[in-house]
């Protein structure tokens, strides 16, 4: 009787998780492209502040990136489902040339002086036309690493922790070039990136094409489910707990004489979550998505409640970094259950609902917080931002051990879930 033959090797053995296995899957220029591609989502709201609020005051200013916000909020869902449908490659660079020249648009509009609602209509546009870099990454990153659950969850957290980088360096570089080159020299500078840098990003090898099953197949796969839901939910809350917080940082900074203050007071959480982010990605520890979910948006309501306290801008740095310390590692478990939440065949479009989720979010906190930081102080503001991140918390501890892990059977990354399945 001849021996048995030994097994074969697998032909495609695991990468590592971590930094070297995420590199080993896109290679060093995907990132450096998803990276410069999305900085004009972090530079478009402040430039159009900036250049707005230099020629025609704060109200108008105002009107102008809200409707960016909402372009943004409708068009994200639409631009991640024509990606999944006909493919990253066409869809992107079709967006990132419309977004360009929308962008341009923008600025000769203000520029030119030409009426308000011409200008509303540019900024929509913009908003509507915006690549999507980000979720779509997220989407592309969650595809190269396969069944792999440690390298998703590793590619998906470095990825997720460069838009908390891009948040750093975005709202500082549009600041810096207003003062120093000119207050329409971020929205253009917005528009080359995305053009030079969203093109890059479209035409890499690592580009899906449409999903394998046809376009038949997909229509017939349905999007929503009670974890998709839960986790949108959660985007809205976290996007009206971030908006509502930097509302009463503003006005804490303008009440204590000093309204330039608040960019930098704000950016000491996107400095702290940065940092979270990148030890997340190292070390990512043995729990798994759901329970990372509960766990970091308990910390970040318990992290919140000093805002209460502060009665400075200092106070109100050092509240907003502790923030900063929850922030990107709760986005990191959010986004990674939308991996495992949304169906394969429409992830670009699952990724791109639960950011629209966080603008969402941000627009509905704004208009609430600034009247009541008007009428009521910074701690108004602050309390909405308290409450938000408690009625998240509060969420996620009573339906996400329910909702949020996949099914026993069910065939791996990307399968959609119901109630009753995450533990």
């Amino acid at each position: 009787m001849s021996p048995s033959p030994p097994p074969l090797a697998p032909p495609h053995p695991p990468a590592p998780a971590g930094f070297r296995g995420i590199l080993a899957l896109g290679g060093g220029a995907l990132p450096l492209y998803g990276f410069l591609a999305r900085l004009p989502a972090a530079l478009c709201p402040i430039g159009t502040l900036l250049l707005i609020n230099e020629r025609d005051g704060i109200g108008d200013a105002g009107t102008v990136a809200a409707a960016l916000w909402l372009g943004q909020a409708l068009g994200g869902p639409v631009i991640g489902r024509l990606a999944d449908r006909h493919g990253h490659r066409p869809v992107l660079l079709l967006a990132c040339a419309a977004n360009a020249t929308v962008l341009l648009a923008l600025v000769a509009a203000v520029l030119g002086g030409l009426p308000l609602p011409v200008r509303i209509a540019c900024a929509v546009a913009a908003g509507l036309t915006v690549p999507q870099v980000g979720p779509l990454a997220r989407a592309r990153w969650a595809r190269l690493a396969g069944d792999d659950k440690a390298l998703v969850t590793a590619a998906i957290s470095f990825d997720t922790t460069l838009d908390e980088v891009g948040f750093v360096v975005g709202p500082a570089l549009a600041g810096i070039l207003a003062v120093t080159v000119h207050p329409a020299s971020a929205l253009v500078l917005a528009a080359g990136l995305i053009l030079a840098f969203g093109t890059l990003f479209a035409v890499h090898p690592t580009a899906p094409g449409p999903a394998e099953s046809g376009a038949a197949a997909r229509a017939d796969v349905r999007l929503w489910s009670a974890g998709l839901v839960l986790l949108f939910v959660m985007a809205v809350l976290q996007g009206a707990s971030w908006s509502a917080a930097n509302t009463g940082v503003n006005a804490l900074a303008e009440a204590a004489g000093s309204p330039g203050s608040a960019g930098l007071v704000w950016s000491a959480m996107a400095v702290t979550s940065s940092i979270a982010g990148f030890v997340t990605v190292a070390r990512p520890g043995p729990a798994t998505p759901g329970v990372r979910l509960r766990l970091t948006i308990t910390a970040q309501a318990l992290l919140t409640l000093p805002l209460l306290a502060v009665s400075g801008p200092w106070g109100a740095a050092f509240a907003v970094a502790g923030i900063g310390l929850a922030v990107a590692p709760h986005l990191i478990a959010l986004f990674g259950l939308v991996e495992r939440t949304g169906p394969a065949q429409r992830m670009g479009e699952a990724m791109t609902l639960a950011g629209s989720g966080l603008i969402i979010g941000q627009a509905l906190a704004a208009a609430v917080a600034g009247p009541l930081a008007e009428a009521y102080g910074h701690r108004a503001a602050f309390a909405l931002s308290c409450g938000a991140a408690a009625a998240s918390a509060v969420v996620a501890w009573a339906a996400a051990g329910r909702v949020l892990a996949p099914r026993p059977g069910t065939a791996g990354p990307g399968q959609a879930v119901s109630f009753g399945s995450l533990r």
